[in-house]
């Protein structure tokens, strides 16, 4: 089976999931809300066989952890 691939790319309130099968979709206020999405659409891909890779950046020196400056991070 074929290896598919999202990531995650965007900052502070804009992000987008850009996957093997297209270009970037919807846009996602938060970079947890663009890493739940890239999920559901690997479990797909998981259950027909294939190998699974999410690449998600880490936080920016001048960012928040989850890539919304209204949520602070713990």
């Amino acid at each position: 089976m074929a290896r598919m691939s999202y990531e995650i790319r965007g900052g502070e309130g804009s992000w987008t999931v850009s996957g093997t099968s297209g270009p970037p979709g919807l846009d996602y206020l938060t970079k947890e809300a663009a890493f739940e999405a890239a999920v559901g659409s690997a479990m797909n891909a998981l259950r027909e066989g294939h190998e699974i890779v999410i690449t998600v950046p880490g936080a920016r020196p001048d960012g928040t952890t989850l890539g919304n400056e209204s949520v602070q991070p713990l």
